[in-house]
């Protein structure tokens, strides 16, 4: 068996090219995450209410969460949670930038027969209210 030398190993010079490609690479332009807009200025802010995504039944036992969100390209100022029946109440929430993101947790433990209807809307900073999104939860 015949001794070599061994294979030379990576020069460091080499090391700010091999950056400089990287970070050119990882600088290029790519797709983003877009979302549709929410109609004409001036309009209100849009409210959705995404879960339950539509009217539903459940059974009395630990919290059901209604979550969604209001947005307003011209800013919201306050979003309005009310809820007719059961025993759960919310304070409404001020501010939140363009848009916010709720998850209202209903009480159904003990509740059984109680039908609560649950509606959220918001304003802008306009003052110009949205639309209401509302949600029937009847406990079993």
């Amino acid at each position: 068996m015949r001794l070599g030398r061994l294979p030379a190993l990576p020069s460091w010079s080499n090391a700010p090219r091999i950056g400089a490609v990287v970070l050119a690479v990882g600088c290029t332009t790519r797709e983003r995450l877009t979302f549709p807009t929410t109609g004409v200025p001036g309009t209100g802010p849009e409210t959705v209410i995404d879960h339950p995504a539509s009217d539903t039944t459940v059974t009395a036992g630990p919290d059901f969460f209604v979550t969604g969100y209001s947005r307003d390209p011209d800013g919201l100022d306050t979003t309005y949670f009310e809820t007719e029946g059961g025993a759960s109440a919310f304070q409404p929430f001020l501010g939140g930038g363009d848009s916010i993101r709720f998850g209202l947790p209903l009480t159904t433990l003990g509740q059984s027969g109680q039908v609560i209807t649950v509606r959220v809307f918001a304003t802008d900073r306009a003052g110009v209210r949205g639309d209401t999104a509302t949600r029937v939860v009847t406990v079993q």
